[in-house]
């Protein structure tokens, strides 16, 4: 198995080590934006939680960005399977569906780890140091363990692109506004947030929020990410089966 998972996850970061010059560009846009509109307009006006806004808004970037680009890993298995049909020599090779699992997931969730390096070299630029120990990193990497074993399953199931860009705006952009990134989930009504409480994001963002300020996350928030994501890692897992029949 580990050498399966390690051919796998190796094609992805040859991929990824040739477009990086490109992607890490592209990973600053959005975030720069943020920080500048959110960030100047309400920063130095608005205190979150005890925290200036800023302070309060980049930890939620950085719980978004994680789970955006863990889930981007579904469009690189699309183009394997529809246009290099790399997913077809997989199968002919000795690699079980757990080893391709865990070779893709952890791609998802080394693609995850590199964007949120680029915000936190951004956050610094902007005056914003956050507290980068181990509970920060561990619920970064749950939240990103969670969409990238959501992106292998579904990218098992889709048929085209147009299905792939139909799952990312009902699911994925959804999640990013209400998952508590950019306002305290608090401030929703309170049948909303029970609605909120349910995303895996939510979980995520408090988390990473709680750490990166120098508290201990709950418990409950990082063991429901542990067990949401085992959960989509095992399902991932039934749709290469499936897809490979």
């Amino acid at each position: 198995m580990i050498h399966g998972a390690s051919a796998v996850y190796y094609r992805e970061i040859l991929i990824l080590r040739r477009r990086l010059s490109r992607l890490v560009p592209s990973w600053s846009v959005s975030p720069l934006l943020y920080l500048i509109a959110f960030g100047y307009a309400m920063g130095k006006q608005v205190t979150v939680q005890g925290h200036s806004y800023m302070e309060f808004l980049i930890p939620g970037l950085i719980a978004m960005s994680s789970m955006t680009h863990a889930f981007a890993i579904s469009s690189e298995i699309n183009i394997a399977r529809f246009y290099w049909h790399i997913f077809e020599e997989i199968q002919a090779a000795p690699v079980s569906d757990l080893s391709y699992v865990t070779g893709e997931v952890l791609a998802g969730m080394t693609r995850a780890i590199l964007a949120i390096l680029v915000i936190l070299v951004l956050g610094l630029l902007f005056g914003v140091v956050l507290s980068c120990n181990a509970w920060f990193w561990l619920a970064i990497l749950l939240n990103s363990f969670v969409f990238a074993s959501l992106a292998v399953g579904l990218a098992m199931l889709v048929k085209s692109h147009a299905d792939q860009t139909l799952l990312t705006s009902f699911v994925i952009t959804p999640m990013a506004f209400l998952g508590g990134t950019f306002f305290p989930v608090e401030n929703f009504p309170a049948w909303t947030q029970k609605i909120i409480y349910l995303l895996p994001l939510t979980h995520a963002a408090t988390s990473i929020r709680a750490a990166a300020f120098g508290d201990v996350p709950a418990l409950s928030s990082l063991v429901i990410l542990a067990v949401i994501g085992s959960l989509f890692f095992y399902i991932s897992v039934l749709c290469v089966k499936k897809a490979k029949d």
